[in-house]
């Protein structure tokens, strides 16, 4: 099977698996496989000046909406979360895209399972 096909229909099926907490959270989340096949709430769209979850879901480089010196910080949380399937919770300095300001944020990223394949999902809140 194409990887790419495949890839769109494992984030179809973790979308509607986990649309009940993407809907009714408070916290802003997304769910990624990789930089092409991610999904977010709206409120995770908004909080960083995303028109929509789609347009965010098409940006092509997610680590640029995080302040560079914090980048490596949630690297090392995917990869913990991914590989050994440890959750974490960090700070995280964000950017707005529309207005440039900075949010300081709490992460918790965790693994989540779905079809064989490990996704990772991450919750934040503001502080």
């Amino acid at each position: 099977m194409n990887e790419q096909p495949h890839h769109e229909e494992l984030v179809k099926g973790i979308t509607e698996q986990m649309e009940l907490v993407l809907e009714k959270s408070e916290q802003a989340i997304y769910i990624y496989l990789d930089d092409n096949h991610k999904v977010c709430n709206k409120k995770f769209a908004d909080m960083l000046g995303y028109k929509s979850p789609k347009e965010w879901a098409d940006a092509d480089a997610p680590l640029s909406d995080v302040v560079d010196e914090d980048q490596q910080s949630v690297i090392n949380a995917y990869m913990n979360a991914s590989e050994k399937m440890v959750a974490s919770a960090i700070e995280v300095r964000v950017k707005n895209v529309k207005t440039g300001k900075i949010l300081k944020t709490r992460m918790i990223v965790a693994p989540v399972g779905h079809a064989g394949h490990v996704f990772t999902a991450h919750f934040f809140s503001k502080i």
